[in-house]
């Protein structure tokens, strides 16, 4: 059986986890040692069992802990070049990867680390670097997009590819437009290296996805520019407008900013 878990998608910390019973990888490790441990204990996951932890970027909500964690159990951190670079520059990371754990990877190069095989893809976002995932587990193809500013040809790929796919729906671009943050955080967040707006999530979803696609997830919410339910009825009008059927032709959730979603079952 293989499954997912998030422990926390958004600004405040993000980290998922991908688990069969006998290993499991981490994916982003933004939130808190302790709050971590914590939700491990509560949901049966031993991280002497999490073997792996692969990371997207360098900006703090997916690193701060990464140090601490790989010191503390052992655990190779797999990025790029850059994002190592990156994590090693950070103030926020205040233990660092020991370099017996730094493992570098390549874009577009496939790599297995256990039962999972894992192929990197560059994703467009004002970071040192940024990259999705696609996993491939039993047979299972998964696929991690988040911090995306824009969808290149070949994000629409992975996407076309994917069964369970995690993908940014960080913000509504009303709520955005004429809320609290100065303008030139707006026009960040706007641009081709910002964030995916839901209505632009839902566009994506609708002109790449095939019928292999099972499950969506909708992650790295804005906490004052977006909402939960939302994110998910604009992205569901959008997918409806396509003849996409939510609840039969595909699953779609809303991933907790602060709290942990699931256990997912990923069946084939």
């Amino acid at each position: 059986m293989l499954k997912f878990i998030s422990f926390g998608s958004g600004s405040s910390g993000n980290c998922y986890c991908l688990l069969t019973e006998n290993e499991g990888i981490f994916i982003d490790m933004g939130i808190g040692p302790r709050s971590l441990k914590k939700y491990c204990r509560e949901y049966g996951v031993s991280l002497s069992s999490v073997r792996h932890i692969l990371i997207t970027h360098d900006h703090a909500d997916h690193i701060k802990s990464v140090g601490s964690i790989s010191n503390e159990f052992n655990i190779p951190v797999y990025a790029t070049a850059e994002v190592h670079e990156g994590i090693r520059r950070n103030y926020c990371v205040a233990k660092k990867i020991p370099e017996q754990m730094v493992r570098e990877i390549k874009k577009s190069t496939t790599f297995s680390i256990g039962e999972f095989n894992v192929t990197p893809f560059g994703v467009p976002h004002d970071s040192n670097d940024n990259v999705g995932y696609r996993i491939e587990c039993r047979g299972v193809v998964f696929c991690v997009i988040t911090d995306a500013g824009s969808i290149t040809d070949e994000m629409c790929r992975y996407i076309s590819d994917s069964e369970y796919l995690v993908i940014e729906a960080n913000h509504d671009e009303e709520m955005l437009n004429v809320g609290p943050y100065p303008s030139h955080l707006k026009k960040r967040i706007l641009s081709s290296k910002g964030h995916l707006s839901n209505v632009n999530c839902g566009n994506v979803l609708a002109k790449n996805m095939t019928e292999k696609l099972r499950h969506v997830w909708l992650c790295h919410l804005s906490e004052e520019n977006n909402h939960p339910e939302l994110a998910r009825k604009t992205v569901e009008t959008v997918l409806c407008s396509h003849g996409v059927v939510i609840g039969k032709d595909m699953e779609l959730e809303v991933l907790r900013r602060k709290l942990p979603s699931g256990p997912f079952e990923l069946i084939k």
